[in-house]
């Protein structure tokens, strides 16, 4: 029987673990090293935090729920969510929480990898499943004197709650998904906020709702129509793929909803001028709300678009010798997406390690199987973040391939890509996002500090679904030979 081990329990965690479950999969082992399950839907509590894909996509395909609040869901109602789908499914008997993995390394001639855990104890398995995500470890700026600021500081993603902004001076460094959502709420308490913004996003309304128990217990009593719900947000979402993979010319529509958007919104042309974004739309994320352009034109609310260039004990010193006085400063300057698994260290034959392998990048075939690194599998991998659907579809699509290969690893040995197979893949990859519109040309978090795009998918949900409905034994080099167990 093979051995799993499975590091992380957000999406990606979770959903492995009720498919192995289901699989027949028993010697199974989730490392958490908080103590609860939901990833990023656990951490980030920040005022606001809710996501902003539909919840109809935002779940699992064989986990529906028919009792969201909103057609985006806040962030308790996900949590809360992934939580259940953990206990009604049997995951939490299998997950060691309060363990974090440290190091993993493959032993070649046994075909196993030995985990090394904070609790200074080693665990092996045939199978390492990470779940870790793109958008686990914060990222903190590279701000000069940053530590010597007197007042209260924190992450967006490590909200302070216990930190009462009324009557405050707050900074803001960032504009991104996070702060968009955060900075309305907090713009309610402060007596004075200063927003830092590097570059603007584009933000569109947001097309949410409310759910009410009418529709509740409609759809409870008729679950095809959540499925007919789930699909049609699936297929309007779909047709995005187009202008963000294929001719980013067809993002013209959401070019001109986002200015209609903000002119509505933003009656000052000089705060219009400076929230007007000077990259294509789709380069970055393009963001989504009704009260951010409101939140920003409030008249204790100041927008600073001069580069930040060293903190002091009083507060943020910007280019031209500005010294803008806080008491707080929250950072909203999102995660450490490009590195991917770190501080994990992995090994993998020979001795080389994964951060030896991704130097100049992270890589991967399928997003998901890195060579020189047998029965290892990276769930949310390289090239596999999306700008127009639900990465919950990409995670199903990786699900149905790591099953696939723990049936052909029943028998023991282990499996590696073949590097010729992972590089012409990568080369593929490097040319279609070419076309893009990640390629426009901005400073985005998809993009090393080099400028290669370690993050996005060229294609459509549909593309890769299809690419990895299939393992190809052919791609790989196995060790020893071994019989598929038929599913």
């Amino acid at each position: 029987m093979v051995s799993v081990a499975v590091v992380g329990t957000g999406f990606g965690g979770i959903g492995i673990a009720v498919r192995l479950l289901q699989a027949g999969v028993r010697d199974l082992v989730l490392f958490e090293k908080a103590d609860d399950v939901g990833g990023v839907w656990r951490d980030n509590t920040y005022p606001g935090a809710a996501c902003d894909v539909p919840s109809a996509l935002y779940s699992f395909s064989f986990a529906p729920e028919a009792t969201w609040s909103r057609r985006f869901a806040p962030q308790q109602e996900i949590h809360a969510y992934l939580r259940r789908v953990a206990r009604e499914h049997g995951v939490l008997p299998n997950v060691r929480f309060r363990t974090e993995v440290l190091a993993a390394d493959f032993d070649e001639p046994a075909g196993r990898w030995r985990l090394q855990l904070s609790t200074g104890d080693v665990h092996e398995a045939d199978v390492l499943v990470t779940a870790c995500g793109q958008l686990s470890r914060p990222a903190v700026p590279r701000v000069p004197g940053l530590d010597s600021f007197a007042g209260r500081s924190f992450h967006s993603a490590r909200w302070d709650h216990g930190h009462d902004l009324r009557g405050r001076r707050v900074g803001v460094l960032g504009t991104g998904a996070s702060a968009v959502q955060f900075v309305p709420e907090i713009a309610r308490q402060a007596a004075a906020l200063t927003v830092f913004q590097r570059s603007a996003p584009h933000v569109l309304r947001k097309p949410d709702r409310t759910y009410g128990p009418r529709r509740h217990s409609l759809w409870a009593q008729a679950p095809v129509l959540g499925a007919l719900d789930r699909l049609r947000t699936y297929v309007t979402n779909e047709t995005r793929s187009l202008g963000f993979n294929t001719d980013p010319r067809l993002l013209r529509g959401h070019e001109t909803r986002f200015r209609r958007h903000l002119a509505r919104q933003v009656a000052d042309p000089q705060l219009r001028a400076a929230l007007t974004p000077a990259d294509p739309i789709g380069c970055k994320r393009i963001l989504q709300s009704n009260d951010w352009y409101p939140a920003l034109a409030r008249p204790h609310v100041q927008v600073v678009t001069d580069e930040v260039v060293r903190a002091e004990p009083r507060g943020l010193v910007t280019a031209g010798g500005t010294l803008h006085e806080l008491d707080t400063l929250v950072l909203g300057t999102g995660f450490a997406a490009t590195e991917l698994l770190m501080p994990m260290q992995v090994t993998g034959r020979e001795g080389r390690t994964l951060a030896q392998a991704w130097a100049a990048g992270a890589e991967a075939y399928l997003g998901t199987v890195v060579s020189g690194f047998p029965n290892l599998f990276v769930l949310y991998g390289p090239n596999t973040n999306l700008g127009h659907s639900s990465i919950v579809l990409m995670l199903e699509a990786q699900f149905r391939y790591v099953l696939e290969a723990v049936r052909h690893l029943h028998g023991g040995g282990w499996m590696d890509v073949r590097p010729e197979v992972q590089a012409t893949y990568n080369a593929e990859l490097a040319r279609r996002l070419r076309g893009t519109v990640f390629a426009g040309g901005c400073r985005s978090w998809y993009l090393t500090a080099s400028g290669r795009n370690t993050q996005n998918w060229p294609g459509s949900t549909l593309e890769f679904r299809r690419r990895l409905r299939r393992l190809d034994l052919a791609d790989y080099e196995l060790a020893p030979a071994r019989t598929a167990v038929p599913a």
